[in-house]
């Protein structure tokens, strides 16, 4: 597809998982009518949403976390478990839920609240597209501190991982860890928020990790917190 001046527009395919169909309708009212969004697919559970994006290959899904039939979690892993999975943006109601640190650990992309105000929601769907994970400040600091929260001693594979960092990614990682955003870490550490995504990237593929929660499971695993 292309834009106004010819040039090419790249298109995200989404499938949309909720069973609610007043929350399906008013995502597809939200994102339907971004010219770089296409919805392909809907469904009212996790079961259903398996043989749905099998058939459509949506880039992205934004999956309920809780369901009948198949939850959100159940679906989220075994989805991860399939080659070239959609990146998954889960959907919740509150805030602290301990189901949406299950399933950042069990590797999606992100969260957001059902009540996120529309123009955060469709930002948020592009940053998860992009393979930038989405979790707010405010959400990240309570989610950290569940995942990290206990510190025992330190584990020698944790510290190992931790040692393919440079010095400057180790320090963001530890930010991170602490639940700070990207702005407050570049205050922090006198760098510009630009150059804190780059080391927060690096960190990413260096440590084999999807989102901010696995990293800062690392930095206490390591002991550093």
């Amino acid at each position: 597809m292309s834009d106004c001046h010819g040039r090419l527009r790249i298109v995200t395919r989404l499938v949309i998982v909720d069973d609610d169909a007043m929350v399906r309708t008013g995502l597809r009212l939200i994102l339907g009518g971004e010219p770089d969004f296409d919805i392909v697919g809907e469904a009212e559970d996790g079961l259903r949403a398996m043989d749905v994006i099998r058939d459509l290959r949506p880039d992205v899904v934004l999956l309920d976390i809780r369901m009948p039939h198949q939850d959100g979690l159940t679906t989220t892993e075994l989805l991860r478990a399939r080659p070239g999975p959609p990146r998954i943006l889960v959907l919740t109601t509150f805030d602290a839920d301990d189901m949406v640190l299950r399933a950042l650990r069990l590797g999606a992309d992100g969260f957001l609240l059902k009540d996120t105000p529309p123009p955060r929601m469709i930002e948020a769907v592009r940053a998860v597209a992009k393979g930038e994970p989405v979790l707010s400040p405010s959400v990240a600091r309570q989610v950290i501190a569940a995942a990290t929260g206990g510190s025992g001693p330190a584990l020698p594979r944790a510290r190992e991982e931790l040692s393919r960092l440079t010095e400057r990614e180790l320090e963001v990682a530890v930010e991170v860890a602490h639940g700070r955003s990207n702005a407050e870490i570049a205050e922090r550490l006198y760098m510009s928020v630009a150059t804190v995504k780059a080391n927060i990237t690096r960190i990413f593929a260096k440590l084999g990790t999807d989102n901010r929660v696995q990293v800062a499971m690392k930095v206490r695993d390591a002991g550093l917190l």
